[in-house]
Formats: structure tokens, C-alpha cells, sequence
């Protein structure tokens, strides 16, 4: 039997293995790019008008306007938070879980905002653009040498050019971290903020990286994406200890409403056995009421968790987030037409807020009455004009619509709302022809439709190029 002739070192097959591998990082460096946005944003009236609250002063203290940046929940329990775009600010609900205080956001905010401040979502294809030009380079260089019989120069030019494009990549990074820890710290100052919360938080960090063995010595900063913790905590306290606010107390308003939302958060997110573990029934307070309520309504438990929102109501009958989670529990128990006058009255002391009205607008057409569709429709109407960016609230809308018969805003309705849920293109294209071809040509919803209708076509043709 005659052995197989034995494939050079650096032949076809290792070739395409090199080729795979530096095409690989290639494709890291372009999904770097954009913003880790797989995961599901929870919207919740209550915890974004304290997110709002937290950021405003940091907003002026920048030069911008209060609510000129959003600040975005992610359900992820991860210790997390990035920029995506220029203005918008994303926190994962990890974070807040392991935050034991509001300034300890508003730390994490302040950095954030440094990021938003100094560009650098958009600049990350600056840094991304010169790795990725490296790295192209030595793949060239080597495929020229392995084809000249050089596969061991190849090799070595291949591999060097991948560390150095990886290398650039996350100097990059580093910098643009240090720059809005140091934007950070002067936001925080300027609006009387303690950088306490800032240097707690990054302390957090540091013992995280301790309990998963992250060497925090100079000679490992050259693979990391962010300076060493370590040293953020030492440049950072110079800064903070020297500051006036450093000593003020912290605003107490803020603090009891980030409790609030940390506990609801954690009834939301958490196995009910553990928060009724964490807030057993001896603990009466306003959180620990919060947290079971919805640790109960998780457990398929609604007349307890009804005996904790009465609870809550006990305290402050006309408090809107009380009211909202009343309306919720008889709404998603089955009992729509109970829930309608806690909504309605959520409603009117939350000054119209569009996610309360669009669960009072679910509410309404839950109760499948005719009689209540006109109120639906005036309620969802404000909810979208007020926040267009809600697609349960275009849906439920879209509902009403097609109710009452008026077909083309019922597509324009869908159009909207597959428009914003992402990878719906085909969706919102098709409806918004339909919507269209029945509008009044040259009307404000006719010329919305066509707006949808050549967004979406421009997806879909994007889409058909990269299959």
C-alpha cells in the first residue's frame, strides 16, 4: 500500500485555514462597530422619568439641553452600559441590579455622556478602519510571500499583522475610555454631583475582575479594551476628593426613587422565589411592596399581588406608577374592564404619559366593546404623538383602526410599527404601499407612508445584496 503524498506545510488547505481565521477577525472588527443591541429594551414610564432625572444636570453641566439624550433599559443582567448612535445612552438592567446607590449611576451616566460628548460612537470607525487596514495589509504581504515559497515568512507576517491590527484596535479603545472617564468627572463637578457614587462603582469593577483572576498589572493593559480599573480608581479620586461636592450629601428625592425602581426591577427580572426570599412580607416598605407585586404576578398569584399594590395605594392613593401597576395586574389577569379606572386615573395624574396611555388604550380594546373604541383611539393617539417610538402602541391603534373601517391608516399603523421592531422591512414596506394606495396623495399620513415605504425598500434591497 502506497502512502498519500504528504501536502506541503504552508499548501492550499493551510492556506484557507489562515485565510478563515484572519477573515474572521476581520468580520470581529466590522460587528464591533455596531452597538450589542440583540438584547430587549423594557420600557417602564416610572424608570425612565428617573433615568431622565439623573441625567438632565448632567446634560446641562455638558452645554446641552435637558432631555437632549436618552437614556435606554436593556434586560440583560450584565454589568454593562454603552452609547449607540450619537445621542442615546443604553444601561443593562445588571447593572442597576448590582448599583447600591443612584449616584452610583449617575457615575456610570456622567461616563457615558463623556463617551456621547466626545463622539465616539461615531469616531470607533476611525480606530476600526486603521486595524482593519493593517490587518488587510499582512494578509496581502503573506499571501505574496507564501506564493513566493515563503510559507514560513508568510506565517510569521499573517499572524504579526493580526496582533498589531488587534493591538491598534484596543489602544484605540483605551483612550477614548480614559478621555470620558476624565469628561465624566467634570460633568459630575459642575453639576454638584459627589464622584463617591463613580469611584464605588469602578471599585465594584475592580473586585469583579479580582474574582475572575483579571491580572491588573501593566503587562496585561496591551489586551484589554478598557485602562486597568486600578488605575482609573487612583486618577479618578485625585480628581474627586479635591472637588466641593465631594462631601455633599446625596439628593434624597433621587435616592428613594432609584430604590424604588432597583426593587421593581428586581421583581421583574428576578425567579419570584428569590425575591420573596430577599423582600419577605415582615418587610412593609414601598420597594420590598414593589418587588413582590411583581414577584406574586409572576407567579400567576394576582389577588397577592393586588394585596401588595393596595398596599402601595395605602401610602399614596394618586401615585401614577401605583395606579399603572394596578391597571397591569387586572389587565394581564383577564379583567380589562376592572383595570380601566386605575389607568384612567394613572393617566391623568401621569399627565397623558404615553406608555400609561397605551396600556389604557390596550385596556379599552381588551374589553372588546364598541362603546370603548373611540376613547382607545383618543388615548393611543397621544401616546404615539408623545412617543412614536412605542410599536405595541401603533399596533393596538392599528386595531382600532381597522375596527372602524379606515383600512389605510390601519396599514399605516402596521407600517409604523414593524418599521421600528427591526428586521420587519418587508412587513413595513407592504404596508405602507397598501396605506398609500387608500390615503389622500399629498396628505401628512400619505407622505409619512412614503417615507416608511422608501426606508424599508432601501432595507430590503440592502438585504437581498448580503444573502
Amino acid at each position: 500500500m502506497t502512502a498519500p503524498p504528504r501536502q506541503p506545510a504552508f499548501g492550499p488547505p493551510r492556506l484557507r485555514l489562515i485565510f478563515r481565521i484572519a477573515l474572521t477577525l476581520l468580520a470581529i472588527f466590522s460587528i464591533a462597530i455596531r452597538p450589542a443591541m440583540a438584547q430587549s429594551i423594557l420600557r417602564d414610564a416610572e424608570t425612565e422619568a428617573l433615568f431622565q432625572d439623573m441625567m438632565d444636570p448632567l446634560l446641562v453641566a455638558a452645554g446641552l439641553k435637558a432631555g437632549q439624550v436618552r437614556v435606554h433599559l436593556l434586560g440583560d443582567r450584565s454589568l454593562n452600559a454603552f452609547v449607540a448612535g450619537s445621542q442615546d445612552v443604553y444601561v443593562f438592567s445588571g447593572l442597576i441590579e448590582a448599583a447600591d446607590s443612584a449616584e452610583e449611576v449617575q457615575g456610570v451616566l456622567a461616563h457615558e455622556l463623556g463617551h456621547v460628548m466626545g463622539g465616539h460612537a461615531i469616531r470607533a470607525n476611525e480606530g476600526y478602519s486603521k486595524a482593519t487596514n493593517i490587518s488587510l495589509l499582512s494578509l496581502l504581504l503573506g499571501a505574496a510571500a507564501i506564493a513566493a515559497g515563503g510559507g514560513e515568512a508568510g506565517m510569521g507576517i499573517m499572524m504579526a499583522g493580526q496582533q498589531a491590527a488587534l493591538g491598534k484596535m484596543l489602544a484605540f479603545s483605551r483612550v477614548q475610555e480614559s478621555t470620558a472617564d476624565a469628561a465624566g468627572a467634570q460633568y459630575l463637578a459642575k453639576a454638584g454631583i459627589s464622584g463617591r457614587g463613580s469611584l464605588a462603582f469602578f471599585k465594584k469593577l475592580q473586585n469583579m475582575e479580582f474574582r475572575y483572576g483579571v491580572k491588573q498589572d501593566d503587562d496585561q493593559t496591551y489586551g484589554r479594551t478598557h485602562p486597568m480599573s486600578g488605575d482609573r480608581i487612583q486618577a479618578l479620586r485625585e480628581v474627586y476628593v479635591i472637588d466641593p461636592a465631594w462631601q455633599k450629601p446625596a439628593d434624597a428625592a433621587i435616592e428613594k426613587r432609584f430604590q424604588r425602581i432597583k426593587a421593581k426591577l428586581s421583581g421583574f427580572m428576578t425567579e419570584p422565589e428569590r425575591t420573596l426570599r430577599k423582600f419577605p412580607e415582615s418587610n412593609s416598605s414601598i420597594p420590598a411592596r414593589y418587588a413582590r407585586a411583581y414577584a406574586w404576578h409572576k407567579s400567576a398569584y394576582p389577588q397577592k399581588a393586588l394585596s401588595e399594590v393596595e398596599g402601595l395605594l395605602a401610602i399614596d392613593p394618586n401615585d401614577p406608577y401605583f395606579l399603572e401597576l394596578e391597571g397591569q395586574v387586572l389587565l394581564e389577569s383577564g379583567r380589562p374592564k376592572d383595570a380601566i379606572p386605575a389607568l384612567r386615573k394613572a393617566v391623568l395624574n401621569s399627565r397623558s404619559q404615553p406608555l400609561i396611555s397605551a396600556t389604557l388604550g390596550h385596556a379599552l380594546i381588551a374589553t372588546e366593546d364598541p362603546a370603548n373604541f373611540a376613547e382607545a383611539e383618543q388615548v393611543l393617539k397621544t401616546a404615539v404623538a408623545l412617543d412614536n417610538q412605542n410599536p405595541f402602541a401603533w399596533y393596538q391603534l392599528g386595531i382600532v383602526y381597522a375596527n372602524k373601517g379606515d383600512q389605510p391608516r390601519a396599514a399605516l399603523a402596521s407600517a409604523e410599527r414593524y418599521s421600528l421592531e427591526g428586521r420587519q422591512a418587508a412587513l413595513a414596506l407592504r404596508n405602507a404601499e397598501a396605506a398609500m394606495q387608500g390615503l389622500p396623495q399629498g396628505s401628512p399620513d400619505w407622505i409619512r407612508a412614503q417615507d416608511i415605504s422608501l426606508v424599508a425598500r432601501a432595507e430590503v434591497e440592502r438585504g437581498r445584496k448580503r444573502r
